[in-house]
This record gives C-alpha cells, sequence and structure tokens, in this order.
C-alpha cells in the first residue's frame, strides 16, 4: 500500500529546491567579474568566492550525510534553506560594506546549504524514480530547472553591472534579494510538504557494525574523482569564458573587451543550453544509458573545446544568444561559438555520473550522496588551478584544464563505472 502513494508534490520540490541550488551558485560567476574589477585582483583570485562557494562542500559533505540519516529529508533541507539565506545575506552586506574578506564569507556560508541541498534532492529524485534509468531521467529533469536559474544569473546581473570595468557588489543587489526571496518562500511551503524519507536509519546499532560502506565499491570511488572534476569542467567554462569576452584586447591575459551585458547573455546561452540538453537527456533517459550518454557528451564536448582552443580570435561568426526576454544575433570569435555549445554535453554528465556511480550502493546510498557532495569541491578549486593556468600563459590556453577533466569522465564512462563489487550485500 505504501508502494502506491503519490509522490508528485514531492518531486516538485525537489525541482525547485535544483533551481535553487543553481541560481545561488551561479551568482559566484558574475560577481567574479564584479570583484576581480572592483578589487583589482589576479584571476585566479577573482575565483575565490567560487573557490568558497564549492570548498565548503568539502567541509559538509559528510555531515550533510549524517543529517539527511539522522534528521531525515525534510530537515535537512529546511536547515539548508535557512542557511543558505543567511549566506546571501552576508554577501549583500559585503555590498555595503566593500570588503572582499565579507563577501567570501558569504560565499563559504552559500556553499553550506547547497551543498546540503544537493545531498537531498539527488538521491531522492533517484529514489523516487526507482533507481537505474528512471532515476536518472527525474535527475536530468530536476536539472532542467537548475538551468534556467543558472540561465538567468548571469543575464540578470550582467544587465545590473553595465560597465563591467566600474561595476560593484552594489549593483548586483537586486539579484541578492531575489535570492533572499525565494529562500524565504521556499522555507515556508516545504515547511508545509510531506516528504518521505527512504533512507532513515532505524538500527544504529548495526549500521555501526558494518565493515562495508559506500567506499568500499570501486565504480563509486572512481565516480567521486569524476564529479570532483565534471563540477570543475562545468563551472570552468563559462567562468574563463566571462573573463576572456570582458577583459580589454591589449591585457597581459588578452581578451575580447565584450560589454559585461552581452558577455553574460554569451554565458547565459551556455546555460540555457544545459537547460535543453538536460530536457532531452530527460527525455530519452529511459531508453539510453546513463553510460552511452555520458560517453557521448565527453567526446563531443573534447572536440568543442580543442576547437575553441585553436580557433583563431579573429574570425568572427553571428549566433544566436539568450537574453533573457528571447534571442538575438550577435557577433564572437567563432572559438567562443564552441565553448558555448559545450553546455550541451555538460548538461547531462552530472546526472549520469552520480546515476552510476550509486548504482547497486543499496543502504549505502544516503553516506554515498553526503560523501559525493564532498567532492563537488572540484568546482572550486579546478577553477582556482585554470586561473593561475591564465595568469602565466592565457585564457584559451587555461582550457587546456578543462581538457584532461573530459578525459577522464570519458575513461569513468567506458572503464571506471563498472561495479565490480557485487558480492557486497547492500540489503537490510
Amino acid at each position: 500500500m505504501e508502494q502506491k502513494k503519490n509522490y508528485t508534490l514531492p518531486i516538485v520540490m525537489m525541482f525547485l529546491l535544483f533551481a535553487m541550488i543553481s541560481f545561488v551558485t551561479g551568482l559566484s560567476n558574475p560577481l567574479g567579474v564584479i570583484v576581480k574589477n572592483q578589487f583589482a585582483v589576479a584571476n585566479w583570485m577573482s575565483q575565490l568566492g567560487n573557490f568558497a562557494n564549492f570548498i565548503a562542500y568539502a567541509v559538509m559533505g559528510i555531515p550533510a550525510g549524517m543529517m539527511l540519516k539522522r534528521i531525515g529529508y525534510k530537515k535537512t533541507a529546511l536547515a539548508a534553506v535557512a542557511v543558505g539565506f543567511v549566506g546571501v545575506g552576508i554577501q549583500y552586506l559585503s555590498g555595503i560594506a566593500g570588503s572582499f574578506p565579507v563577501y567570501l564569507i558569504g560565499a563559504f556560508v552559500s556553499g553550506f546549504s547547497m551543498c546540503m541541498l544537493n545531498t537531498v534532492v539527488n538521491p531522492m529524485l533517484n529514489t523516487l524514480g526507482g533507481g537505474g534509468k528512471k532515476g536518472n531521467q527525474l535527475i536530468q529533469f530536476g536539472g532542467s530547472l537548475n538551468s534556467i536559474s543558472a540561465t538567468i544569473v548571469p543575464i540578470l546581473v550582467g544587465y545590473l553591472m553595465g560597465n563591467a570595468a566600474n561595476a560593484t557588489i552594489s549593483d548586483a543587489a537586486p539579484a541578492l534579494w531575489i535570492a533572499m526571496g525565494i529562500f524565504a518562500v521556499v522555507f515556508f511551503v516545504l515547511a508545509a510538504v510531506r516528504i518521505p524519507e527512504p533512507f532513515a536509519i532505524q538500527d544504529a546499532k548495526s549500521e555501526k557494525k558494518d565493515k562495508h560502506s559506500a567506499m568500499s565499491f570501486r565504480h563509486f570511488v572512481l565516480g567521486t574523482v569524476a564529479i570532483f572534476i565534471y563540477v570543475g569542467v562545468e563551472v570552468g567554462i563559462p567562468n574563463f569564458m566571462n573573463l576572456f569576452l570582458t577583459s580589454t584586447p591589449d591585457a597581459a591575459t588578452p581578451g575580447i573587451g565584450m560589454a559585461a551585458a552581452a558577455a553574460g547573455s554569451l554565458v547565459g546561452t551556455y546555460w540555457f543550453l544545459m537547460m535543453c540538453g538536460r530536457l532531452i537527456g530527460g527525455v530519452i533517459g529511459g531508453k539510453v544509458s546513463s553510460k552511452a550518454q555520458l560517453t557521448a557528451v565527453s567526446v563531443v564536448a573534447l572536440v568543442f573545446v580543442l576547437l575553441g582552443i585553436f580557433a583563431p580570435i579573429d574570425t568572427m561568426g553571428r549566433m544566436p544568444v539568450f537574453t533573457g526576454t528571447g534571442f538575438a544575433m550577435i557577433e564572437v570569435p567563432i572559438g567562443v561559438m564552441f565553448l558555448t555549445l559545450c553546455g550541451l554535453c555538460t548538461s547531462v554528465m552530472w546526472g549520469g555520473i552520480f546515476n552510476l556511480a550509486v548504482e547497486g550502493l543499496g543502504k549505502y546510498t544516503s553516506m554515498g550522496s553526503g560523501i559525493f557532495m564532498v567532492m563537488v569541491c572540484g568546482g572550486g578549486i579546478l577553477p582556482l588551478i585554470q586561473g593561475y593556468v591564465a595568469d602565466i600563459s592565457n585564457y584559451l590556453s587555461s582550457y587546456w584544464v578543462i581538457i584532461a577533466g573530459l578525459a577522464y569522465m570519458l575513461f569513468y564512462a567506458l572503464v571506471g563505472s563498472k561495479n565490480v563489487n557485487k558480492d557486497i550485500p547492500v540489503e537490510d
């Protein structure tokens, strides 16, 4: 009788939380451009807000998994939303104070919230979908809302910034108000919704005696490395495209000198294409395996990034970009077109890697989700490395960091994702 329950409302709430994660995380991209100019910092330092946001995953991932087991999905999500409100509020105060350190503290606190929410929504959607292809399908549909938020943020903040060279964090205040408003509304709605608790641990003693864990599975361990790299790739592609486009042509690391609003629209198009890719992935997810999807998009992304690196900067082309109200044609270097198209590829990687990594984990899934979230810190670490490469070379050369990451994901799809530990009992 319990299995006949309709979980439509919980699924909708998880979808909304997916959108929340992206909206707040996405703020670090355009804010990186602002702080680079406002505080006159190096490229790698412009990624410190992004780093603070993602490194919080390394601190909070395991505790979030433990919270999930001890207090359940609903209370973990409510705590995450409350923490997120505080984190965005601190970033808003950093604009008033004109303080880079306060901004970094706000980004770090926001990262705690995003980690906790990710720990809830991914295993929840995978479980409500019954795992396998259907579980991946739900994650892809949820990821589509995630991409809608990510599409809106750079366009909105780019519009608020006006001239990137003169923009300050205070100029982005309306976007921060929107984020805090969303957190407040979701907190009260979520408090009134009943959420199933499929991973609740009823016998704590038997859990302690278990000699196995999620880390006993080779495909899960390799999957955590893949997610570490993936998040860095997903974030690094648009972040450095934004810096490349808005930097002046005669800078130490030459750029294009494009207006912030136009560059924000291009970055927004990358996230819009991620949304399109996730919708397509959701539609075909019930028919095409996660392994096949991850293999295909890794190969295509490798081709796109190589074209982005080697295409001549002065060879221009016109492409439609999403402006928030519709599409407009703008002229951009042809290499940037290919980097933007990578959004179609990165779109389904998260769901595919998560689905492959937790497949067959059974009772170890909830703690495995917490461990998985620790590795999301790659979204802060890889862009720092990419920023360092950009500082000693140039923006396009920094994309070799992305190439290395994509090569590993292709390896994981083809070889590393196979479960070779099926002898480990996962029930009870």
